[in-house]
């Protein structure tokens, strides 16, 4: 999916950033969602994921994505195994977002993965991928900015605002996001 070049479509002015084809599968995948997923109890969580894998996401194992959840477009989306969504996230992929296996989006969480030119006296459209490893947490209502990498088992705390990459098994917070720690797990044995 490429967006459209700003000069011609005027999207500055009100026109689209995106193809006639584009908006009318987005539309198709919004009405679906609100229909079929967006009413359902936690529980059926395979019943969402069917409905994504339907508008092209690629989903792990044992994926929960929860139906207050906003996904702009299925198919920009791939999650591993056993990935949550929490409740009222909001992946806002224009450009393709990737979330490792064992990996949490927490509640109102918000990733973004497009940003615009503003050198551009058009302002045209940038998608900028994100990619959250494996481990990772996003915590409740932090926002994960264009371009990010998170490395396996780093963190962005509560609130928090990531818009340059965190280091693996590292833990950050604030706005804009610093390094707070290194993490570390704890062993199962005991």
């Amino acid at each position: 999916m490429t967006p459209l070049d700003a000069r011609k479509s005027g999207s500055r002015s009100g026109g689209p950033s995106f193809s006639l084809g584009n908006r009318l599968a987005r539309v198709l995948w919004m009405t679906t969602w609100f229909l079929l997923a967006r009413w359902t109890p936690p529980a059926l969580h395979g019943w969402r994921a069917f409905l994504l894998e339907l508008f092209g996401a690629r989903l792990g194992r044992r994926c929960r994505v929860h139906a207050s959840a906003a996904i702009w477009h299925p198919a920009n989306l791939e999650l591993g195994d056993n990935v949550l969504i929490g409740p009222g996230a909001r992946l806002y992929n224009q450009g393709h977002i990737t979330i490792g296996s064992d990996s949490i989006v927490s509640q109102r969480a918000h990733l973004c993965a497009s940003t615009h030119d503003v050198s551009d006296p058009h302002f045209q459209l940038v998608l900028r991928p994100i990619s959250i490893g494996t481990n990772c947490w996003i915590a409740a209502e932090a926002f994960v900015g264009p371009g990010v990498i998170m490395g396996e088992g780093s963190v962005l705390a509560a609130r928090g605002a990531l818009f340059d990459d965190a280091e693996g098994w590292t833990i950050y917070r604030g706005n804009p996001a610093t390094e707070v720690r290194k993490r570390a797990l704890k062993s199962d044995a005991g």
